[in-house]
């Protein structure tokens, strides 16, 4: 009877899972920011997704999560949150695939770059390392 009441443990699976959504969440938010989410886009989102360890198979499943999530929220604050829990080399992936995705069209429009700039306060990253990776990025497209 105690069992209905009591609160389901979340497994590290579990955690990692809901941790990959808020990623993917911010990246959809900045790949729909300029009105026009491309496949090119969602190509950028998967290879950081399974750079942070996501599983292959579930990777539409992840991104139709995090659509969905995306999509019901006003603010990136909430997704920002898990992000900002991770080591240097995890916010590099995703510093890496935010600005891939935005000169994925090859332009950065002021929505995106005022997007980047809010980005790295509030990720806790020194402006020159995300102005470093806009710049390798750039250089390449």
């Amino acid at each position: 009877m105690f069992d209905l009441f009591a609160k389901k443990k979340e497994t590290r699976k579990d955690k990692n899972h809901l941790s990959l959504i808020s990623v993917a969440a911010l990246l959809v938010h900045s790949a729909k920011i300029d009105e026009n989410f491309t496949e090119k886009e969602r190509i950028i989102i998967k290879k950081a997704l399974v750079e942070m360890g996501a599983d292959q198979n579930n990777l539409d499943n992840i991104i139709k999560d995090a659509e969905l999530r995306e999509k019901d929220s006003n603010q990136i604050l909430e997704f920002t949150r898990e992000v900002k829990n991770k080591n240097i080399e995890e916010k590099i992936i995703v510093i890496e695939a935010l600005w891939n995705i935005i000169y994925s069209d090859k332009n950065a429009d002021m929505y995106e770059t005022n997007l980047m700039r809010r980005l790295s306060g509030l990720l806790y990253l020194d402006p020159k390392i995300v102005g470093d990776i806009k710049d390798k990025i750039e250089n390449k497209k």
